[in-house]
């Protein structure tokens, strides 16, 4: 059984143990083992198999759903008493196939839980329904193995005695993968494209617009991901970037699927998000952008999220229309702190950078040159870093030139 075909099974054999009664700690472990001892068998020729390559088996998922169950009651059978564990062989189906029930929903859920911190929301979504081993979800995020394996070990015993009595959060689920998506890539896994898959799997179970719209959003941001570095791993803006290499394809399967989330008439702020990334998608360069559009739908995501970052967007979209002294007016209503004028930070990230971009488009060439150092010193990465030392370079060259 090859590692695609695992990782697919993987949250729907989890789903059928918990549904069972299986606490989720003790299930996700025996499925760990059931993954194992079919990757052993895979070796010794006789593992369940989608392919012609090894001896077929009609239903993988039920051998994975058989050996994971039997896993559980072997770990259990030393701690529960007599009868139980007789209650609980008596429940093992008869060899067959499976039923076509898919537990994966009710799996996001549990593992986005609001008991559970973001990150340790995030590790168990990429264990429990991604299907990521421990070590490869630990050099994702740059962490040491042991690390993540508390972290993961945590968050299953904070969520084994949940019950599902009430429906799960939408938006909480569409957070941590909306996190995973913003993680992009590191390490041996591409956590961008995991998140694709993952909310494009949520989105087939759940009939959301919501889920939709993040699903297109991820899929118009990630059409563009070959472009957003140079070959030597510097930061291209997204108006110097080659739009002849952005996946046409990816945009127009995001566009589509905004089309159908939108015509439903309930807009959230992931569609929202969409809309905008869909414009810029649209625009054949950079100076065709449509930002009077893109300025009404930060309109529309103020009102739906009142969030500063969304005001920080809003702010450069205003000064494309506008002219950058609008930008900067709406700017200075996120002012927090006197140090921010003063070019020494803001607690807003890219506020800076954002204020920097605005004071060069006015000519104040001193000011947004101090501003780029000041937003450089706030970057999250290297090569963040490295673009907005650049551009602060750029401008004190032409000052004294």
């Amino acid at each position: 059984m090859d590692e695609a075909l695992l990782r697919r099974l993987t949250p729907s054999v989890l789903g059928v143990l918990v549904r069972r009664g299986a606490d989720f700690a003790a299930a996700e472990d025996a499925v760990q083992e059931a993954l194992l001892e079919a990757v052993r068998a895979r070796r010794a020729g006789s593992a369940p198999s989608a392919s012609g390559d090894e001896p077929p088996v009609r239903d993988p998922k039920g051998w994975l759903v058989t050996v994971a169950w039997r896993r559980f009651l072997d770990a259990n059978r030393a701690d529960l008493a007599r009868r139980r564990r007789e209650e609980l062989v008596d429940e093992e189906p008869a060899p067959g196939l499976t039923t076509a029930h898919d537990d994966t929903l009710r799996l996001y859920f549990l593992c986005a839980h609001p008991s559970l911190t973001p990150s340790s929301a995030v590790a168990l979504t990429l264990r429990a329904v991604g299907g990521l081993t421990t070590r490869q979800i630990a050099r994702a995020y740059l962490v040491p193995e042991a690390t993540m394996a508390q972290r993961i070990s945590r968050a299953k015993r904070t969520v084994s005695s949940v019950r599902f009595d009430q429906p799960g959060d939408v938006a909480t689920v569409l957070r941590v993968l909306y996190l995973v998506f913003n993680e992009g890539h590191s390490g041996d896994i591409d956590l961008a494209a995991e998140a694709v898959r993952l909310t494009r799997q949520l989105a087939a179970a759940l009939d959301h617009p919501e889920a939709a719209g993040l699903l297109a959003l991820m899929l118009l941001h990630h059409a563009r991901r070959a472009t957003r570095t140079a070959p030597d791993g510097s930061r291209v803006p997204l108006a110097e970037q080659d739009r002849d290499r952005w996946d046409t394809t990816a945009i127009a399967e995001g566009v589509a699927i905004l089309q159908a989330a939108l015509a439903r008439d309930r807009l959230g702020e992931y569609q929202a998000q969409a809309a905008i990334a869909a414009l810029h998608a649209d625009a054949p360069t950079a100076e065709e952008t449509d930002w009077p559009q893109i300025l009404e739908w930060y309109d529309e995501l103020v009102r739906l999220t009142d969030s500063p970052v969304v005001r920080l967007n809003r702010a450069v979209a205003l000064g494309e229309v506008d002219g950058p002294r609008a930008g900067l007016a709406a700017l200075a209503e996120l002012e927090d702190s006197p140090s921010a004028e003063a070019g020494k930070g803001h607690p807003l990230p890219r506020y800076s950078a954002v204020a920097a971009y605005l004071h060069e488009r006015e000519g104040d060439l001193a000011t947004a040159a101090r501003l780029y150092a000041a937003a450089a010193q706030q970057a999250p990465d290297l090569a963040e870093r490295g673009h907005l030392t650049r551009q602060a370079a750029r401008l004190n060259a032409r000052r004294r030139g």
